[in-house]
């Protein structure tokens, strides 16, 4: 399973609000960071998601996917306007979306969104890392997102509204009347949506594939220690020996039931 060292999430906490320092101004910059100064702690060791096969269940999770989105929203942008795409929008708005569309995932003002499942059986036998807090109120991501900038009385505009309300595309079935259409003066207007919707794609099916590679190198590691406990078992030799002692022979039978033929 993949782990983030709390030299990495102490990184990626710097990384994220320099670029909030480096992006914003005035009133708006004022506001954000009073946000982000609010839920500093809670942030920096949010997940990204309760399983571990979704993406990034684990320990400052959440700060990584917002940056992963934001860093592939942004060479995605370029992507599109070299093909010809229509970008009507800036960075400081295609930042802004990107950076809050999961927002509403560090919770409410006094309670986490994500809290730890203490049940063992399903964290090892269903990759349930975490579960929802149920001392929350309903709400969808999007929504809490949208009432927590409100909130700390930070304003977007209507292209960074759309942005971000729409970058789960049609896995949120409340953007639906937005994305299906069947006339014209109904279709979305800017290109934001799609590629904040692009950008949170790719960013999650790159952290799922990270962390399939992170349980293939465990699975290594694994095996090599059972190979090192079978050589010291045999005396460091890979061939049957033509005659054991009792007590090497003991370590063999042992061994044997513990993991099987050799």
């Amino acid at each position: 399973m993949k782990q983030l060292s709390p030299e990495q999430i102490q990184e990626n906490w710097q990384e994220l609000r320099q670029l909030i320092n480096d992006t914003f101004s005035g009133e708006r910059l004022e506001n954000l960071n009073k946000m982000y100064d609010y839920f500093e702690d809670r942030m920096c060791l949010a997940p990204a998601s309760g399983k571990e096969h979704y993406h990034n269940a684990m320990v400052g999770g959440y700060v990584e996917h917002v940056l992963h989105v934001t860093k592939f929203a942004l060479q995605l942008k370029e992507l599109w306007e070299k093909g010809g795409a229509t970008i009507d929008f800036t960075d400081e708005e295609l930042i802004f979306a990107a950076l809050h569309h999961d927002l509403g995932k560090v919770g409410d003002l006094d309670h986490d969104y994500y809290i730890p499942n203490e049940s063992e059986w399903h964290r090892k036998n269903q990759g349930k890392i975490y579960t929802h807090n149920p001392k929350l109120q309903y709400m969808t991501v999007t929504d809490r997102a949208l009432w927590l900038l409100q909130n700390f009385n930070i304003p977007m505009n209507q292209t960074e509204y759309l942005g971000l309300r729409l970058t789960d595309g049609m896995y949120e079935k409340a953007n639906e009347s937005y994305l299906i259409t069947y006339q014209p003066e109904f279709s979305l207007r800017s290109n934001i949506a799609r590629i904040c919707h692009a950008a949170d794609t790719m960013a999650t099916f790159i952290e799922g594939d990270q962390w399939k590679r992170a349980g293939q190198e465990s699975e290594k590691v694994v095996e090599k220690s059972v190979s090192n406990i079978k050589q010291a078992v045999s005396g460091g030799k890979t061939d049957e020996p033509e005659e054991e002692s009792g007590l090497s022979k003991k370590h063999s039978d042992l061994f044997e039931e513990l993991f099987g033929e050799s």
